[in-house]
């Protein structure tokens, strides 16, 4: 089992750790709702340090990811990121990933921690099958610890340890800075829907930077946060999760995530595919629901129309902001578009539940 290094802090601070996609993680500290909520009125601190990094380098480094990559990657300048993903040619999702340019022959690929090694793999494979000769592939993970620090309060509790203009730093762009004292790449993303930051730095300072966090942070409110959090945080912003609401067999415009694939720009893996199912008409959409009758929805869960199965909810909890069960279901594209009342099925209760707008909150 791989451990970050700042499992012995987690264990410490009486974490409750599992197991995932071969890793021992947090899970939570305090409680997941505690937690979930400090996030949304102060700030939370995670270590995500269990995220993969992969470094795209050379002339070509620009070609070979817009080949790879669905997003448009000439709407990036020099520290600015972008959410994209890899497909594969069938169309469904390799990998959702953040894409860091530092040049045009320079970027760093941040993917799931559980989908490191396919990536790499995946990318290699495309380099192997492809012209582009004057390119270098690096996975570089085991070199990056890596914490988030989200909430409306985050900005003011970094401010204590850096010379950064965090002001200056606008959603979605990253500065190469220090953080108290250590070397950090400062980039304006997360995946709580909060205000907030990635902090990346050398995996030996890893430890050191979560404590001058904590410290700096304690008189704001700061408290340590478990990825049990982290899910319930981006599921009430209705944000992807790999295996979820992207798989090999889902393909992004199914998912909400029309707004990354730029079939216009050419080319590119997958996307023939993914042009033929916009042509054709989507069979399946992602929705929300939110259940109008007690229950707690769940992965797998199926939906119902009118006493049919309709699909299935992908991610499903209970609301810590709403109190409510909120979920996001594939369903038949036809069931998706109408008005007509649908159920959850949990255990052996077909469950109201209302189709409503995303973000739940």
């Amino acid at each position: 089992m791989k451990k970050t290094v700042l499992n012995q802090v987690h264990h410490q601070a009486g974490a409750r750790m599992v197991e995932f996609g071969g890793w021992e993680m947090p899970v939570q500290y305090s409680g997941v709702i505690a937690e979930h909520l400090a996030v949304r009125k102060a700030a939370g601190l995670f270590d995500v340090s269990h995220m993969g990094e992969i470094e795209v380098s050379g002339p070509q480094a620009f070609d070979f990811l817009q080949h790879a990559t669905i997003n448009d990657v000439a709407a990036l300048a020099d520290n600015q990121v972008q959410y994209t993903a890899l497909c594969y040619p069938s169309g469904g999702v390799v990998d959702d990933l953040t894409l860091y340019r530092f040049a045009a022959d320079n970027y760093l690929l941040c993917v799931n921690a559980a989908n490191i090694d396919k990536d790499f793999t995946w990318l290699q494979k495309l380099l192997a099958e492809s012209d582009f000769s004057e390119l270098t592939l690096l996975n570089r993970s085991s070199e990056y610890a890596q914490l988030a620090l989200q909430g409306p309060l985050a900005e003011k509790i970094l401010a204590e340890l850096t010379e950064s203009d965090l002001a200056a730093i606008k959603y979605y762009w990253f500065v190469e800075g220090t953080v108290a004292g250590i070397s950090t790449l400062i980039s304006r993303t997360g995946y709580t829907g909060e205000d907030g930051f990635e902090l990346y730095c050398p995996a030996a300072d890893g430890v050191e930077l979560w404590q001058a966090l904590m410290s700096a942070g304690e008189p704001f409110g700061l408290v340590p946060t478990g990825l049990g959090a982290r899910d319930t945080l981006r599921l009430e912003k209705a944000y992807a999760l790999y295996g979820h609401e992207i798989t090999a067999d889902i393909l992004p415009l199914e998912a909400r995530l029309g707004w990354i694939t730029k079939l216009k720009k050419g080319d590119f893996v997958g996307s023939q595919a993914l042009l033929r199912a916009k042509q054709t008409g989507l069979t399946r959409k992602l929705i929300g629901l939110q259940l109008t009758e007690p229950g707690v929805p769940r992965e797998h869960y199926p939906v119902f129309c009118a006493g049919r199965e309709v699909g299935y909810v992908t991610s499903g909890t209970m609301s810590p902001c709403l109190k409510k069960g909120i979920a996001l279901a594939l369903v038949e594209a036809a069931v998706a578009d109408a008005e007509q009342p649908l159920q959850i099925g949990i255990r052996k209760r077909q469950v109201a539940a209302e189709r409503v707008a995303l973000p739940f909150v």
